[in-house]
């Protein structure tokens, strides 16, 4: 099966293809059987794959497949591969796999949109984009994939674009991830420039066997490359476009915070990890990114009244625990949180659309109040996904993927400790803004009319993730409790062993914190509630720290200051001039078409002649 390997991409692609190229002309079933149907056939594909590498690995546990070569110049080569290994199947699992129940769910959200397959086209391509990125051998592959994904998030989060804030959001999305964009290119780049070749393994290989740990060189490519990672993944300073993205359909939401977009750069760093290990300043720097964005974030997230922005927010603060992971060394426990975030953050947002559908797309949580007995599917499924956010103990998967990030953490010595602490508090403040959300919607005063029932294509989505939301975690548990470490194992060939921590502390405290953070949200939100005062503090962490605020002054203001003052300077004046002569060209050469049949034979005449004198005397 290893050999189909090239169809996993390029079905959702092709579904893309036929979709664009059928505006118009397809009916509404058959645009939602193809964008669906797509990625369903890469999920069955991706999962047989996946089941023949397990069964019988390839040699090294890495199959390569070269697609074709792109150029051959003075010795230096560049191919478009894909590889698979242990890393690149887990991803290429979570994105068919999640990404097709989210487009399972979305041809049942999206009935009576304006651009339903136009909806599906750009869905496609999203996906098709993520699993190009994360199944590339070579960073050439890698990038394509990655700019894909930039112009499927563009396509997605403006894809109501009658509405002018639609549109400056996916621009604001567009614009903030090409900075880190610009930055990983210069990195690749670099690594390219230096080390020869453009094939991540044999970067890393030559990297590892050329610069010494420390090395100017390696410090730069790895920093450049954590440029790219906040940039798609939301961190610290870059994290501004994600809250504003929520201007796309629910299940773009769901698609980019679950299984593509933001994992991005999570899975960037894991893949060149050997590069971040020659690098400690950076790699230290990526942990200390993770705990400021999760703190901020979470502080964010508990003074919004959107349940999106919410959960946008949460999404910030998850990602943070990633980054926290892969800066402390813990690269298994970094993927192991990646997936089941991709189960719990998906059913969340997959069920705020089911409650958001159902009252007139109303997203104000003091204005959905009552919600547990009128909307018991999307009640149930909102729970489960926020226990699991909240790494609820024992019984949710978040909190055995969190779990390994806080060990991890603990494990690292005194600047892990630190970032411990940070993980602490977030998994507190976590607890406390999710279930204020859940006590808020589903337990607060009722509001509005609440009419209609779900289809099999919302429910199937959100019970199936509803069960991986709770079970998918005992796939890797601590000593504690059996130390079962089918993820770990897994990974081994490509990613370091995580250190072991056998000391119970950590988990007892981190636990305790999300216990104490829902109960402090059963105090204080159970109902009856009431909308929030609007003091300094609560504006503060409502703007998210102001970045937005002190970005625009600092850097956007300047630069169409900049732009209306030069609008007059001397290179407009060179092409001010090419437009000028351009038409006096053509105000003389326009005088040859007056009309007039003599004029037309007689220059007929002299160039006939002209030309048969050039040919005699030339």
């Amino acid at each position: 099966m290893h050999e189909l390997l090239w169809l996993v991409p390029l079905l959702p692609l092709l579904g893309s293809a036929t979709l664009m190229l059928g505006a118009g002309r397809l009916s509404i079933r058959t645009e939602a059987t193809i964008g669906a149907l797509s990625v369903g056939l890469a999920a069955i594909l991706a999962f047989s794959i996946a089941a023949g590498f397990l069964a019988d690995p390839p040699a090294g546990s890495v199959y390569q497949q070269t697609l074709w070569h792109w150029l051959n110049v003075g010795g230096f080569s560049a191919e478009m591969g894909l590889r698979l290994d242990p890393l690149s199947l887990v991803m290429m699992l979570v994105i068919t796999g999640v990404g097709f129940l989210i487009h399972l769910f979305a041809t049942e959200y999206m009935e009576g949109e304006e651009g339903y397959g136009r909806f599906f086209a750009h869905l496609n391509l999203f996906v098709a984009a993520m699993l190009l990125l994360v199944l590339a051998d070579n960073f050439l592959a890698l990038y394509t994939g990655w700019e894909g994904v930039g112009l499927g998030s563009y396509l997605l989060i403006g894809f109501w674009w009658r509405a002018p804030a639609n549109g400056l959001a996916a621009r604001k999305a567009f614009i903030v991830t090409r900075i880190g964009d610009t930055a990983l290119l210069l990195g690749l780049l670099l690594i390219a420039s230096q080390l020869g070749t453009l094939n991540i393994a044999d970067a890393m290989q030559h990297a590892t066997q050329s610069w010494p740990v420390g090395s100017h060189l390696a410090t730069l490519a790895a920093f450049l490359l954590l440029g790219g990672a906040v940039g798609k993944s939301a961190q610290l300073p870059l994290q501004t476009w994600l809250p504003d993205a929520m201007a796309g359909p629910t299940p773009v939401s769901a698609l980019i915070h679950a299984a593509t977009m933001v994992t991005a750069g999570v899975y960037l760093i894991a893949r060149t990890h050997a590069l971040f290990l020659l690098a400690p300043a950076a790699l230290l720097t990526v942990g200390i990114i993770g705990g400021a964005t999760l703190l901020l974030a979470g502080f964010s997230a508990l003074a919004q009244n959107d349940i999106k922005r919410i959960l946008a927010y949460s999404t910030m603060s998850q990602i943070g625990y990633m980054f926290l992971a892969l800066g402390v060394g813990a690269w298994d426990a970094a993927l192991f949180h990646l997936m089941t975030h991709a189960f719990f953050k998906a059913l969340l947002f997959l069920s705020a659309g089911a409650i958001t559908m159902r009252l007139h797309h109303e997203q104000d949580i003091f204005k959905l109040g009552g919600l547990a007995r009128r909307l018991p599917v999307a009640f149930w499924s909102f729970l489960i996904g926020s226990a699991a956010l909240a790494a609820l103990p024992l019984v949710t998967a978040g909190f055995y993927s969190k779990e390994a990030i806080l060990s991890g953490a603990w494990a690292d010595g005194t600047s892990g400790r630190v970032l411990w602490l940070a993980g602490v508090v977030g998994a507190f403040m976590t607890g406390l803004y999710i279930f204020r959300a859940v006590f808020i919607v589903f337990f607060g005063e009722e509001h509005g009319h609440v009419s209609g029932r779900y289809g099999w294509r919302i429910i199937t989505p959100l019970a199936v993730l509803s069960v991986l939301a709770v079970l998918g975690g005992l796939i890797e548990l601590p000593p504690i409790f059996g130390h079962v470490t089918l993820l770990s194992n897994l990974l081994a060939p490509v990613l370091p062993a995580t250190r072991e921590v056998t000391d119970i502390t950590p988990l007892l405290l981190a636990s305790l914190a999300a216990l104490l953070g829902i109960a402090l949200a059963a105090v204080f939100y159970w109902r009856p509630t009431q909308r929030p005062t609007e003091t300094p503090l609560w504006r503060f962490w409502h703007a998210a720290g102001g970045f937005d605020w002190l970005y625009d002054r600092v850097l956007v203001r300047p630069v169409l200051w900049a732009a209306r003052v030069n609008s007059d300077d001397f290179i407009d004046s060179f092409y001010d001039f090419i437009a000028w002569l351009t038409k006096a060209v053509h105000q003389q050469v326009r005088r040859t078409q007056n009309g007039r049949v003599r004029w037309y034979t007689a220059g007929l005449a002299i160039g006939s002649v002209s030309l048969i004198a050039m040919a005699v005397l030339l």
